[in-house]
């Protein structure tokens, strides 16, 4: 008898062992790839490369994922990788518009030769949420602006999340929306790589990465009985991640074309 309760013990501690490993892997895989990023750019004080409407569409598909929850009921490590996401956004758009102004102020300081300008005399216009620009929308010259944006658009959706969370139709669509938005994350490589009819200048084990992390993350959704959009729209970034390969192979097995490059376009996901 008292082996069979140890027994039963040793299994409760297992499952409940695995579990967390798998709730950690949730919450804090998808902000893995960002890392390395985040100290490139320290590193090279270029933020060129990175897009930062890659942090507009996974704040927005974030913020309207935990609006969700207050609809429909999903496991709270997807709440948390939510929230460490939207964190994770906000401190790398903080350097990249550090990074980005005072890029564009060497670059105007270079402009003037040194009768014409003294360097502190040298400013930049000030792009501003509040000036309601469509111009340079998400171009802000600093990084409260984005605040401002990312607590406009929240209050918002939550008013509305608020007054139609009665609603069915509503509350389902609004999932949907919030992981369907996360889910077109890799298109625009996609597209950018059948433009280029090249992968030259992706990382192929970023690719990798977000393969087998979709991948293990639908499995999650599937064995957790996540909301269906959860698990379809997994499904979907699968899909698009597996395209993305498939482009790898072909364009190398068969090179196209070349075209000139006037600028590089890098994916929103993978940067």
């Amino acid at each position: 008898m008292i082996t069979c309760i140890e027994c039963r013990r040793a299994a409760v501690d297992k499952s409940i062992h695995g579990s967390t490993i798998t709730a950690t892997a949730i919450i804090f895989g998808g902000v893995v790839p960002y890392v390395p990023q985040y100290r490139e750019i320290r590193r090279t004080q270029n933020a060129e490369g990175f897009s930062t409407y890659v942090c507009l569409v996974l704040l927005v598909a974030n913020i309207l994922r935990i609006l969700f929850r207050f609809g429909r009921y999903f496991e709270t490590p997807l709440l948390w990788q939510s929230i460490i996401m939207i964190v994770t956004m906000l401190v790398m758009l903080n350097l990249c518009t550090d990074v980005r102004v005072a890029a564009e102020l060497n670059t105007k300081r270079r402009s003037f030769t040194a009768s014409d300008s003294k360097d502190e005399e040298v400013k930049l216009p000030k792009k501003l949420f509040l000036d309601f620009e469509w111009n340079y929308f998400w171009s802000w010259s600093r990084f409260v602006d984005y605040v401002q944006c990312v607590v406009a658009f929240t209050a918002v959706a939550a008013y509305v999340t608020y007054l139609l969370l009665d609603s069915d139709v509503f509350v389902e669509s609004l999932g949907f929306l919030a992981v369907f938005t996360e889910a077109m994350l890799g298109t625009p490589q996609l597209y950018c790589n059948y433009q280029n009819k090249s992968t030259e200048g992706m990382s192929i084990k970023m690719v990798l990465m977000w393969t087998s992390g979709d991948t293990f993350k639908t499995g999650y959704f599937l064995l957790t009985q996540a909301p269906v959009q959860f698990w379809i729209c997994g499904l979907l970034q699968v899909c698009v991640d597996v395209a993305i390969l498939f482009q790898v192979y072909y364009y190398s097995r068969y090179p196209q074309k070349p075209v000139s490059h006037t600028t590089h376009t890098t994916s929103a996901k993978a940067l």
